[in-house]
């Protein structure tokens, strides 16, 4: 049995990869989504997508920074 006091600790986060990724992916996806619309509605939906990714990539490393960032 371990004291109350160290049962009542808060929980240290851990990193975990594959949660990671799929944060980076889901923001990812959802720019390049929204680039893909406002492409579509200015008339050029392949520079949507690029546009999204380009705006995407960064935005998916900056979410996944701030999720984990006092965990390593």
């Amino acid at each position: 049995m371990l004291p109350r006091a160290v049962q009542a600790a808060s929980p240290r986060q851990t990193f975990d990869p594959a949660g990671a990724g799929a944060l980076l992916l889901t923001a990812t996806v959802v720019c390049v989504g929204l680039g893909a619309l406002i492409g579509w509605a200015a008339g050029s939906f392949g520079l949507g997508i690029l546009g999204g990714a380009v705006v995407g990539v960064p935005a998916g490393i900056l979410t996944v920074y701030r999720r984990y960032r006092g965990v390593i």
